[in-house]
């Protein structure tokens, strides 16, 4: 599975805090034998995300890409925004089950905006922004992602 880490956060594109999401996420993946074809750090700016998901598609093939970050309530949380306009088909069950898992660990989570989907064949997902967010969230949607993607590949539907 070919995967990459999008960390969306202000202060980490300008330097004033370092990016632990990332590399945390880009461990565990690999840990779990995906292959990350690229790690990538913008500001909360729409058009930057929507760059960054767009390349992750069109350009670098990733079966599946991360963001990190940017899904709260916060004037410049607009990760869910950029994202909806790249897909072409949302999936609301990841989002939904993401939700869903992480309340039982808080109840912030009820406060995720985070949403899912595809763009060509490359499944999109939003995660938190913190470090064990994000690992927490991606475990609940790992046991999933070998089925959608042989879904979005045209196969998995036989009976």
């Amino acid at each position: 599975m070919r995967v990459a880490v999008i960390t969306v956060s202000d202060r980490c594109a300008r330097g004033e805090m370092e990016d632990a999401t990332g590399p945390e996420l880009r461990k565990r993946l690999e840990g779990l034998g995906a292959e990350v074809v690229e790690t990538a750090l913008v500001p909360d700016e729409e058009e930057q995300i929507r760059e960054a998901l767009i390349r992750a598609s069109d350009e670098l093939g990733a079966d599946v890409a991360f963001t990190c970050g940017g899904t709260g309530l916060g004037p410049r949380d607009v990760t869910p925004e950029a994202t909806d306009a790249v897909l072409e088909r949302r999936a609301p069950g990841i989002a939904e089950a993401i939700r869903h898992g992480s309340l039982a660990k808080t109840p912030n989570a009820m406060l995720s905006r985070g949403v899912s989907g595809v763009r060509g064949r490359t499944l999109i997902i939003n995660l938190p922004g913190s470090p064990r967010g994000a690992r927490e969230c991606l475990e609940i949607v790992w046991p999933v992602l070998g089925h959608a993607l042989e879904m979005m590949a045209g196969r998995g539907h036989e009976r």
